[in-house]
């Protein structure tokens, strides 16, 4: 009998490349991949995987405790990797009552029906919460974050992690839930939604708009490649300890300005334009509120217990990037003029 997994968030960026590696890595597992399709939230990025025979999808909402309720009481799940959440830090400054309301009462109930699903059996069960490392707060110019570092966030995003982070490691102590978290840095890819820095960066250059910049642009982030993510949390759903925490790091820091220039350089290549010609785009903006200078990743725990570490270089990982924005404009220009919702609203109300 297949063992029913949920992952939630499963549409969305990081999501839709776990989803895509499960369902074809596991064919005993039934994959349900449940995702309330908001504004991130696009079934096109699981179009090749729509009709495996593993793969279900359902839409709905993880605030909604009687339905997620319901769902844990159908399915009966054995496991669940949970990245459904609010993650876009300027939307948290703007509106961090909906971050509060998604990562961390969304996370409560499905800690909740986990719980009462499990009760009788928690053997062969997993909870994995896949966070970020900003709930770290911001570093120097030197220094890595470790599973050890004390949390301290600074964006309304970052503290509801952060208080998605602490509930799971209570539920584990308080109620033996099995539980494992993790931390990951920026990812970038294939099917990012483009308000992130990366497919923005490419959008405008494509389309000669200018590129927006915090501050001085000497804010650090070590880049990880997503699918290299998603090999990770494979290894950490099916080999990690319970009760740990796992940092995800792709050893890759750029300052902003660096990684913008960076990108500029592969686009004006790709665009057959003399180098140097789409950094006359870049524009400098007031700095992001509380803006984090530096976050670096000491990856060194997966890489001993678990023998992941990224295999992707940063070279290779931009430039499959931008190829891949550039071989999928349709599906940017469907993401910017809002048509991908109205398709499969309607594609998954005609079901």
């Amino acid at each position: 009998m297949k063992k029913n997994i949920l992952i939630t968030g499963g549409a969305g960026f990081i999501g839709s490349h776990v989803v895509r590696l499960f369902v074809n890595k596991y064919p005993d597992y039934n994959i349900v991949n449940l995702d309330a399709l908001t504004y991130a939230g696009n079934l096109e990025n699981l179009k090749d995987i729509d009709s495996k025979s593993n793969y279900t999808f359902i839409k709905g909402d993880i605030t909604d405790l009687a339905f997620i309720t319901d769902l844990f009481q159908k399915y009966q799940f054995e496991g669940v990797l949970h990245l459904a959440a609010e993650s876009h830090v300027d939307r948290s400054i703007s509106d961090p009552l909906a971050f509060i309301t998604t990562n961390i009462v969304g996370t409560v109930n499905l800690l909740n029906a986990a719980k009462e699903s499990w009760k009788d059996q928690m053997a062969g069960k997993k909870f994995y919460h896949i966070s970020t490392d900003e709930v770290y707060g911001s570093l120097g110019k030197t220094g890595f974050f470790t599973e050890e570092t004390s949390y301290d966030p600074r964006s309304p995003y970052s503290a509801s992690k952060a208080s998605s982070d602490h509930l799971v490691r209570a539920y584990f102590h308080t109620y033996k839930l099995p539980v494992v978290i993790s931390n990951c840095s920026n990812n970038y890819g294939a099917n990012q939604f483009p308000e992130k820095l990366i497919p923005l960066v490419i959008n405008n250059i494509k389309n000669k708009k200018a590129l927006p910049i915090y501050g001085k642009g000497d804010n650090v982030r070590d880049w990880l490649y997503v699918e290299d993510h998603a090999l990770a949390i494979d290894s950490i759903f099916h080999d990690g300890k319970l009760g740990e925490t796992y940092n995800i790091g792709g050893n890759n820091e750029w300052t902003n300005l660096d990684l913008v220039r960076k990108l500029c350089d592969i686009m004006d290549a790709k665009l057959d334009q003399e180098i140097g010609t789409s950094q006359k785009l870049i524009t400098f903006v007031k700095d992001r509120a509380g803006h984090d200078q530096r976050y670096a990743i000491d990856a060194s725990k997966i890489e001993k217990e678990l023998d992941w570490k990224p295999s992707i270089q940063f070279e290779e990982g931009f430039e499959k990037t931008v190829d891949w924005y550039l071989d999928n404009l349709d599906w940017l220009e469907n993401i910017l003029s809002g048509d991908y919702e109205k398709f499969y609203e309607q594609q998954y109300n005609n079901r």
